[in-house]
C-alpha cells in the first residue's frame, strides 16, 4: 500500500480507533455474544493467493478438520452448554459439491453453520447481473442440496449471511476486488439479512470510517459503499434496511503501539503471528460493539481463514486450546457471561435487542431467521447451473 492510500486510511481510523482505547474499560455483569467468522476456503495457498492447492488436497483439509476440531473444542462451553461453533463462510466461486456435502455433514452435527462468501472482480471488474446470477444460484445450492442458510417465518426465499472475500463490499477499494456498486442492493434482494465483512484487513483500501458498530446503511443501497455511512441500531426501535451491518472491532492497541513506537491495531483477525489472547479479548471487548440502549449486550465478532496451513496453532492448536479454556473457565470472574454463537445467532439476537427484547440473549438465538434444515432438497436443475458452481 502506498504512503497516500496509508494516510487516507489512518486519517479515516485513527482517530475512533485511538478514542475506543482510551474509554472507560468494559465493566461487568456484561452478556458476551461471540462469533467466528471463518473465512473458510479449502483451495487457499498461502504462497499465492491467486492459486488454489489441488482437490485431493482441499479433501484432506477438510477431513481432518471436521475430525479434530470437535476434540478440540469440546471440553470449553459457553453458559449454555454450547461449544465455539464457526461460521464457514465458503467462496461461492469456489463451490464444490463433494466438499460442500462433508462440510454441511460437520455442521449438522453441531459444530458450525455455512454461509456465503464471493470473491470476484479479482482480475477485472466483475458485473451486476453476473453477481446476482451467482449469489442467486449459489444461494439455491446451499439451501435446497446441503440444507444450509435460513429461513425467515412466511418466507420460502433463503436467506443468507455474507463476507466480502477481499473485503471490497459494493465496491469500496477504488474499483478493486469488486466492480459492482450496486453490490448491496442485490445483496438484500436476494436475501442476505447482515454483513459481516468489516472491518478489513489493516491498512486495506476497503476499510471505512464508521467502526466498531451494528447499524442500517444510511445510502441509497445501489450506490458504490452505502456502508459507509448508518443508522446505529438502538433499542425499541426496528432495522427497516438489511442486510444489516455487523462489524468485528478497530481499536488502537496502545501496550503495543508504545512499546513499537508505532501504530498497532486490533482488527479481530486470529492469524498464526497474532493469535488469540486474553489481552485481545480485552480490546474486542473495549470496542463496545451493540445495541444502543442495551449496553450490557456485547457482540464480538473476530475472523479467520482456517483452511490456511500456516494459521493452525493459532485456530486449532495449542495456543488456540489454551485461550479457550481461560476465555470459558475465567469468565465468572470477570463477570462475563459466555455465548458461542452462529453469525445466523447473532443477527437474530441484534433483532432481538432492537425489538426490546431482555434476559439471555441465548434465548433469541432462532428469534427470525431459523436453520433451513428440514426442507427436502430442490430437484437438481442442471441446465440453469452455470460452469463455475457445477460440483
Amino acid at each position: 500500500m502506498g504512503l497516500e492510500n496509508k494516510l487516507d486510511y489512518a486519517r479515516k481510523v485513527l482517530p475512533s480507533a485511538t478514542w475506543r482505547a482510551l474509554a472507560a474499560p468494559v465493566r461487568g455483569p456484561v452478556h458476551l455474544i461471540f462469533a467466528m467468522a471463518d473465512h473458510f476456503e479449502p483451495a487457499i495457498d498461502p504462497e499465492d493467493g491467486q492459486k488454489r492447492v489441488p482437490r485431493s488436497e482441499q479433501e484432506r483439509r477438510l477431513e481432518w478438520w471436521a475430525r479434530e476440531y470437535p476434540k478440540i473444542v469440546d471440553g470449553s462451553r459457553d453458559h449454555d452448554g454450547r461449544p465455539l461453533v464457526h461460521t464457514y463462510f465458503y467462496p461461492a466461486e469456489q463451490y464444490d459439491q463433494g466438499l460442500l456435502e462433508m462440510l454441511a455433514e460437520h455442521c449438522h452435527a453441531g459444530w458450525g453453520e455455512v454461509e456465503v462468501q464471493l470473491h470476484h472482480g479479482t482480475s477485472h471488474p466483475d458485473t451486476a447481473e453476473n453477481t446476482r446470477q451467482l449469489l442467486l444460484e449459489y444461494r439455491d445450492r446451499l439451501a435446497f442440496r446441503h440444507r444450509c442458510l435460513a429461513l425467515e417465518a412466511g418466507s420460502t426465499r433463503p436467506a443468507y449471511a455474507f463476507v466480502h472475500g477481499n473485503f471490497a463490499l459494493a465496491n469500496s477499494a477504488a474499483g478493486r476486488f469488486c466492480g459492482v456498486d450496486s453490490e448491496m442492493q442485490i445483496l438484500a434482494e436476494t436475501g442476505c439479512y447482515a454483513d459481516f465483512t468489516m472491518p478489513s484487513g489493516i491498512w486495506h483500501p476497503a476499510q471505512i470510517a464508521k467502526t466498531n458498530s451494528v447499524y442500517e446503511c444510511a445510502l441509497p443501497l445501489d450506490q458504490a459503499a452505502p456502508h459507509r455511512q448508518g443508522h446505529d441500531l438502538v433499542a425499541g426501535r426496528a432495522p427497516r434496511t438489511f442486510p444489516l451491518i455487523v462489524q468485528g472491532p478497530l481499536v488502537a492497541d496502545l501496550r503495543r503501539t508504545l512499546s513499537s513506537a508505532r501504530p498497532v491495531l486490533e482488527n479481530g483477525a486470529i492469524t498464526g503471528t497474532n493469535p488469540p489472547t486474553m489481552h485481545r479479548l480485552s480490546l474486542w471487548k473495549q470496542a463496545q460493539v451493540r445495541v444502543l440502549g442495551r449496553p450490557d449486550w456485547l457482540f464480538i465478532k473476530v475472523f479467520c481463514h482456517s483452511m490456511n496451513p500456516t494459521q493452525k496453532d493459532a485456530v486449532i492448536g495449542d495456543g488456540f486450546r489454551n485461550f479457550l479454556a481461560a476465555l470459558v473457565g475465567g469468565a465468572a470472574g470477570r463477570k462475563e457471561t459466555l455465548h458461542f454463537v452462529t453469525a445466523r445467532e447473532m443477527a437474530n439476537i441484534l433483532l432481538a435487542a432492537c425489538d426490546g427484547r431482555e434476559g439471555n440473549p441465548s434465548d433469541y438465538r432462532d428469534y427470525r431467521f431459523k436453520r433451513l434444515t428440514d426442507v427436502p432438497p430442490a430437484a437438481e436443475k442442471s441446465s440453469s447451473v452455470p460452469v463455475s458452481l457445477k460440483g
